[in-house]
């Protein structure tokens, strides 16, 4: 664990990795020859600029030697990073999570704002363990129960990002057919509805439902994921995923710049006022058992 106030060990290595791959190009370096120069194979270096591997301090005084960096404090502080960045979040998940997954585990540890749209189902911060598994049984036949298990068990493990009153901002734009579908069935989904209102009471968490009404909107290209930090040599991320299971994670100041204002207008079309009120109703509701097509189309019978 780190020191109350402290970097975490994703966001220094973050930020470690962008130092170094700057330090290369303003020495002129490709990654072959850093590669040849340090007596690596190319893909280490690749791994290391891509925050996919730490890079320990025997490792970084003589690349930094590499790059001509020296200044002692300025390497000072890269060894500091080094140090501090070997511990990642959820590396005991290596063996059900992609590399990119991971990346976004890092992301997701180390920003003070995130922001997520979702036109499908509960974003994976918020959902219930029961809510989890179902949506993940629904798309995963023949997965074994220990397989599943720990799939839900890092799901769950994400969640200690909600915990305290004080950490990074949080702010979530579900459509509406997120909340309407039961998902897991009525009982399952009572239950995640009364975990969103719980939530979206809290000082840290943002709730808000796209309705219906708003008709055809920037979010139906599917969900999406922005992550901001205070570092400001941290550039702003977007994640984007499809139902197969592809990722594409980019800091692109022209694409994240583009989603963060279609979720801005999102936000501007969405139910934000008493939500975890309307949440409680919805859930009332489910309670009664009147609130699918099925019991309205009994009722025209």
């Amino acid at each position: 664990m780190s020191a109350p106030g402290a970097p975490s060990a994703a966001l220094q290595r973050l930020r470690l990795r962008t130092e170094l791959r700057k330090a290369r190009i303003k020495a002129g370096l490709t990654q072959r020859e850093v590669a040849q120069k340090m007596e690596w194979s190319p893909s280490k270096l690749i791994r290391i600029e891509a925050g996919e591997v730490g890079i320990s301090v025997n490792d970084l005084r003589p690349l930094l030697t590499t790059y001509d960096i020296t200044d002692r404090r300025k390497i000072e502080t890269l060894l500091d990073l080094a140090r501090g960045s070997r511990k990642m979040p959820f590396t005991e998940f290596r063996d059900i999570y992609s590399k990119e997954f991971l990346q976004y585990l890092a992301l997701e540890s180390s920003a003070s704002i995130i922001r997520n749209f979702n036109p499908l189902v509960v974003p994976g911060l918020l959902q219930t363990e029961e809510y989890a598994r179902a949506v993940m049984s629904s798309y995963s036949q023949g997965m074994s129960e220990e397989l599943m298990d720990r799939y839900i068990e890092g799901r769950l493990a994400r969640q200690d990002l909600l915990q305290g009153d004080e950490g990074s901002q949080l702010f979530f734009v579900i459509d509406e057919s997120v909340v309407r579908r039961q998902v897991g069935g009525r009982g399952v989904m009572r239950t995640q509805l009364e975990r969103l209102a719980e939530l979206a009471a809290g000082p840290r968490v943002s709730i808000q439902i796209l309705p219906f009404s708003v008709g055809a909107h920037p979010g139906m290209q599917g969900p999406f994921t922005l992550f901001e930090f205070e570092a400001e040599e941290m550039p702003d991320s977007i994640y984007l995923e499809n139902p197969r299971g592809d990722s594409y994670l980019s800091n692109s100041p022209e694409e994240t710049g583009r989603y963060l204002e279609s979720f801005w207008e999102l936000e501007d079309a969405a139910v934000k006022d008493d939500v975890d009120t309307l949440l409680l109703r919805l859930a009332g509701r489910l309670g009664e058992g009147r609130d699918d097509l099925v019991s309205l189309l009994a009722e025209t019978e």
